[in-house]
């Protein structure tokens, strides 16, 4: 049995959740609303303020589900009361970003200009400074859909290896090679 799916969901103030015939659960908070369909594998109920999920069978599948479910549940509500941030660093000379309406357009070292169009639940901002790296920061209150955006943005220009050029998260440690060696 899932030890994480066990745990329950608390609900903050301010944030409200219904259930529907069709076992699909809406979050509504100060950031937004979200929607997931549940499995029918899986049952939810509301106790105390607190939700629960349990297993209808105990099929490999539905302990599976189980677990799942709960912690996407909790980034649901956690989302819609507190929201979510990422911070990414464009290192690189002549790398650069910026945001336009919900465009950003980023330099980063091809023959042209990379417009990105962001979906509209992400906001984003971006800030350079002198001597210092572009940062990207977008914030929403769906993890899934900013860690994909994230994560394709990323997939541009990956930092490489040898210098460490590229887009890479802030705080992210980066395995460096030591390069080719000297001549005899």
């Amino acid at each position: 049995m899932s030890r994480i799916g066990n745990l329950p969901v608390n609900i903050p103030a301010g944030v409200k959740f219904s259930i529907d015939a069709e076992n699909c659960i809406t979050i509504t908070g100060p950031l937004g609303e979200l929607k997931q369909k549940v499995s029918s594998l899986i049952s939810v109920k509301e106790e105390e303020g607190k939700i629960k999920f349990e297993t209808l069978s105990e099929t490999k599948e539905a302990r599976a589900m189980h677990g799942l479910y709960r912690s996407l549940v909790n980034n649901m509500v956690e989302g819609v009361s507190k929201g979510f941030e990422t911070k990414q660093e464009f290192v690189g000379v002549g790398y650069k970003a910026e945001m336009k309406g919900q465009q950003l357009v980023m330099a980063l070292g091809y023959s042209h200009e990379i417009i990105f169009e962001l979906p509209k639940e992400i906001k984003a901002e971006t800030l350079t400074e002198k001597r210092g790296n572009p940062i990207l920061t977008m914030r929403s209150a769906d993890k899934q859909l900013l860690g994909q955006v994230a994560a394709k943005v990323r997939s541009l220009r990956k930092p490489e290896p040898y210098k460490g050029k590229g887009i890479k998260y802030v705080g992210e440690e980066l395995r460096r090679k030591a390069g080719k060696a000297a001549g005899m």
